[in-house]
């Protein structure tokens, strides 16, 4: 829950099931972790690799929403609008450039 002291996020209103998610993301790496001390079949782990990298990006990509529909609009409203689009596209690069 957010304090006076801590700022309000584009993800606060969702935080819970964001934790929640990254909390079944770890659980699927520690699953692969498992994969590789049993020796499992390689296109088994990618299989997996796969699904937690899809996870991520879902995550990603919601977090992005969220900062669009929050961050990024009330930095326009205060004049920042520029800047926060030049640091949001940064941030879509970074992501995008992946592999």
């Amino acid at each position: 829950m957010a304090t006076s002291d801590t700022p309000t996020r584009g993800y606060t209103a969702t935080k819970d099931q964001l934790q929640t998610r990254l909390a079944r993301i770890e659980g699927q790496v520690r699953g692969i972790d498992r994969m590789v001390e049993e020796d499992r079949y390689c296109i088994d782990i990618l299989t997996q690799i796969s699904a937690v990298q899809a996870a991520l990006d879902k995550v990603a990509l919601g977090l992005l929403d969220g900062h669009v529909r929050h961050c990024v609009a009330e930095g326009a409203e205060e004049g920042k609008g520029e800047a926060m689009s030049t640091e949001l596209m940064a941030a879509v690069g970074r992501l995008m450039r992946r592999g």
